[in-house]
């Protein structure tokens, strides 16, 4: 007699299955069984039991063609994360993943990548939304970060770099995605020092340049951005703080004024709406950001550059780096070290994403109207690195 073959082997057998229609159906079918077994107070899954599942996922999205299809089935993939009760479901889902696809990246042929691209960044806006909804709780951030460490970022990790450079690519965009709206300076350094750790113990030149050039960089190129957006939300709350003083007095007054004159509440409609779209139209070009302290991200640095451990080469680069933030915080930025007539196209390589932040005439260059302005006087950047909320 044949023996009866596990649930999660005839599911991953048929996530991988030739035919369209068999697969579909083992996803739904996958996503029913994931959330009625860890509800049950017995149930949870093993590692190996979720490994298997992985495996079938991945020959399932390896299967697909079309990129819209591609698309569907990724984000049905990652969602998958929500399914599972508790925390600890949900972090093995994510570690069987990374495990998954370590094991398989070196495989996935040219043709193929872009999907798996697609897919490792699904995972990780999933996983961000997990900690959201969870109201970014330290311990479940904290124990996202050691499974992050362990799997791509460890010397003994095994992570191919290809898998190591795409993430560290998308994290900073992802998380300012998610939580850009409610994390705090204090917090987005958590969730970056394990990048800082490790670029200060790695003896991988490529592992450090892509740690320098896709998170360090990114929040030096971002902050005129941070900057602008946070002045933005202090003004708003200074408005309405004012607002709500002087409402009792003055709301009789403009509503007898409005009253009184015909064809003024038309008008007043008119000008909100141009006013609304304009800031509409304006907000859409600026992608969003991470706040960050930039003297305690300078401190946090240092910490870990001054290790006598820490190879010479790496905290030569690192204390360049500080040093930009620490400027950053007094108020200067590192464009204004660059003279104007350097910003010719031979230089872009020099300069890299900075150039389009070169200020003339105290704004930004760029062709899109409504970028805010990049110069500050160091008495408002002082002000609000040292904002008690760090939005």
């Amino acid at each position: 007699m044949a023996s009866i073959q596990e649930p999660e082997v005839q599911l991953a057998q048929r996530l991988a299955s030739n035919e369209k229609p068999i697969r579909t159906k083992a996803v739904k079918k996958l996503r029913k069984y994931i959330h009625v077994r860890s509800h049950i107070a017995t149930g949870g899954f093993t590692g190996e039991e979720l490994l298997k599942l992985w495996k079938g996922l991945f020959y399932c999205l390896w299967m697909q063609d079309k990129p819209l299809l591609q698309e569907e089935l990724s984000n049905q993939i990652s969602t998958l994360i929500h399914s599972f009760q508790d925390i600890d479901g949900q972090l093995l889902y994510l570690e069987s993943f990374l495990q998954t696809f370590k094991r398989e990246w070196t495989g996935i042929d040219r043709l193929r990548m872009d999907k798996f691209f697609q897919l490792v960044r699904f995972m990780f806006r999933q996983t961000f939304e997990m900690l959201k909804r969870k109201n970014w709780e330290s311990s479940a951030v904290a124990r996202f970060l050691e499974l992050l460490t362990a799997h791509l970022l460890q010397s003994g990790s095994g992570a191919p770099l290809g898998l190591q450079f795409h993430t560290l690519d998308l994290y900073m965009t992802e998380l300012a995605a998610v939580g850009s709206a409610e994390l705090t300076a204090d917090q987005n350094l958590i969730f970056i020092e394990p990048f800082c750790k490790t670029a200060s113990k790695t003896k991988d030149r490529s592992l450090f340049s892509a740690i320098c050039n896709s998170i360090l960089s990114t929040i030096i190129d971002q902050a005129p951005f941070a900057i602008e957006d946070l002045m933005k939300e202090l003004k708003a709350a200074e408005d309405s703080d004012s607002d709500s003083g002087q409402a009792s007095e003055e709301d009789n007054d403009e509503l007898n004024k409005m009253m009184s004159k015909p064809g003024n509440d038309s008008d007043d409609a008119e000008l909100q709406v141009e006013d609304s779209d304009t800031e509409v139209s304006c907000d859409e070009d600026v992608e969003q950001v991470l706040q960050f302290n930039y003297a305690a991200l300078a401190d946090k640095l240092f910490e870990f550059a001054s290790r006598s451990s820490t190879p010479s080469r790496n905290r030569q680069r690192l204390y360049k780096i500080i040093k930009v933030l620490r400027d950053l915080n007094e108020g200067i930025f590192p464009q204004d070290e660059y003279p104007e007539e350097v910003s010719t196209d031979e230089d872009d390589d020099m300069f890299g994403s900075r150039k389009m932040m070169k200020r003339g005439g105290g704004h930004m260059e760029d062709n899109n109207e409504g970028v805010p302005a990049a110069k500050k006087s160091k008495a408002v950047l002082a002000m609000l690195s040292n904002c008690g909320t760090g939005r």
